[in-house]
């Protein structure tokens, strides 16, 4: 068995965690059920975030939550990925202490982003969002507490 080590880790990003996984649905209420009855898990909120064109429930998952996200409408982007995709996986989000500073460093590196300056998310966070080309093809969300 080989075991590799990553030489290039230098720990300067200590304040990462993940916050969520993110599902688009087409129907939350009907998503809802699954997720309550079938896997038993507990609801922290509902919430619409304009800024985004969604509606999300989060769902209590252990030190991190599951994001059920509905499209206000088809021409949001949640709504063209359904259209384009069909419900499922749309994203990972990592939680981070300073947003700004952690876009500085990826801008700075070559990565290539959707958002170079934070936009307001669920909860009223600071989000900002990752191509999926600079991440091994899964959209990523950075996102920092209010």
């Amino acid at each position: 068995m080989t075991v590799e080590t990553d030489k290039h880790n230098t720990g300067s990003h200590g304040d990462t965690r993940l916050d969520h996984v993110a599902i688009a649905v087409t129907n939350l209420e009907e998503t809802l059920k699954f997720y309550e009855e079938s896997l038993g898990l507990t609801r922290l909120e509902i919430e619409v975030v304009e800024e985004q064109g969604v509606r999300v429930a989060k769902l209590e998952v252990g030190n991190t939550h599951i994001e059920l996200l509905e499209p206000l409408s088809p021409e949001t982007p949640v709504g063209k990925f359904i259209a384009q995709r069909g419900p499922g996986l749309h994203h990972i989000c990592i939680g981070v202490d300073d947003i700004s500073s952690r876009l500085t460093c990826l801008k700075d590196s070559g990565t290539k982003l959707i958002n170079e300056e934070p936009k307001i998310g669920a909860g009223g966070a600071k989000i900002a969002f990752v191509h999926p080309k600079s991440t091994g093809g899964v959209l990523l969300e950075l996102s920092q507490p209010q």
